[in-house]
């Protein structure tokens, strides 16, 4: 009779250890992103394959920015496990010490440049400040960086930048002659110098990337610096109004997303382990086959999941990588908060 009933035990003892336990069956991970389009991409590039590998659920949820994370950091109790942000934002959230540091035994970031990684955030996506233009307004004419939007002559018509210093003041600084390499630390007063040039012909300071497609495919203005992803979009769509649009990557500037993971996060680890998974080149190449946004690892374009007619499409393939230079998060951390407050007078005289 013992033998029967430690037999049945035996038994039971293995099915319930081959069986996942119920916590581990109901294991999630809260991830905040910028909803949308973006947010769509992730999930299909990128969250239902960890979903998959990790044996979890990615629940989801949306950030406005910077604010978020600080009340989530705030509150003692975080509900997000991850969240996507700019680059700019985590190095100032890293600053103020609300983020967790990432373990390199779990995340392994080779093939991200190192401008775009820190010991507490990864960059997941590469898109960049370009220049898209109508046209119609220049005929055969295609300007090649930043010079040209400051050519009315050559390219005369309606200017539109983005409602903020940054990449305004990079691109005054190399339209005045600063090599690209060279630009940091910032010549603040040169660049608000060269920017009073070009003001009396910048009818739009957009505050949206929509805002910054809309107007150039109505026609409301002739040449815009905006994100590439948002120039490109609007140019695959039917435009009666403003006519064909068109975009370069001369003199881009790279910028990023980064993941990043709030302070006290319930899930910490296994947030980490999703990194690593969206991280891997073969993974993180898949983003760029849904929405116009490259990926951060360059090593994504070596694993033929890109084919070379989309690799000339994204800011920082091998070929296009080289017409521009990624923009510096750490003095922008430093300084933001005393640029804004400049260019917010300066666009208001």
């Amino acid at each position: 009779m013992k033998k029967t009933v430690f037999g049945v035990a035996a038994v039971l003892g293995t099915i319930m250890a081959l069986a996942p336990s119920e916590s581990s069956a109901q294991q999630s991970i809260t991830v905040s992103s910028w909803g949308g389009a973006f947010q769509k991409a992730q999930r299909e590039a990128w969250f239902n394959l960890v979903e998959k590998e990790l044996g979890i659920t990615i629940k989801e949820d949306t950030t406005s920015g910077v604010a978020d994370i600080r009340a989530q950091v705030a509150s003692g109790r975080p509900t997000w496990d991850l969240s996507t942000q700019g680059a700019h934002t985590c190095g100032i959230l890293e600053k103020e010490g609300k983020i967790e540091k990432l373990d390199p035994a779990i995340v392994n970031d080779a093939g991200v440049p190192k401008d775009l990684k820190t010991d507490y955030w990864i960059s997941q996506i590469v898109y960049s400040i370009a220049i898209g233009w109508r046209t119609k307004a220049f005929g055969d004419k295609k300007p090649e960086g930043w010079a040209a939007f400051w050519d009315t002559k050559n390219f005369p018509g309606q200017r539109s930048m983005r409602r903020h210093p940054i990449y305004n003041l990079e691109a005054a600084l190399i339209t005045d002659g600063v090599p690209m390499d060279k630009l940091y630390p910032l010549d603040v007063d040169r660049a608000f110098k060269k920017l009073e040039e070009l003001k009396p012909h910048v009818l739009v300071w957009w505050n949206s990337g929509a805002q910054s497609a809309q107007i150039l495919q109505d026609g409301e203005v002739d040449m815009v610096g905006a994100w590439n992803g948002r120039i490109q979009a609007a140019m695959k769509e039917p435009n009666d109004k403003g006519g064909p649009l068109a975009i370069t990557f001369d003199q881009q500037m790279l910028v990023s997303d980064c993941w990043l993971i709030p302070k006290g996060a319930p899930n910490k680890d296994l947030a980490m382990k999703a990194i690593a998974i969206m991280m891997r080149p073969e993974v993180n190449a898949r983003i760029s086959l849904h929405i116009n946004y490259a990926p951060s690892n360059l090593g994504a374009y070596e694993t033929g999941v890109i084919s070379k007619e989309l690799a000339a499409q994204l800011p920082n393939s091998p070929d296009n990588i080289k017409k521009g230079f990624a923009l510096n998060v750490d003095w922008w951390v430093k300084n933001s908060d005393e640029m804004v407050k400049r260019f917010d007078a300066f666009a208001q005289k």
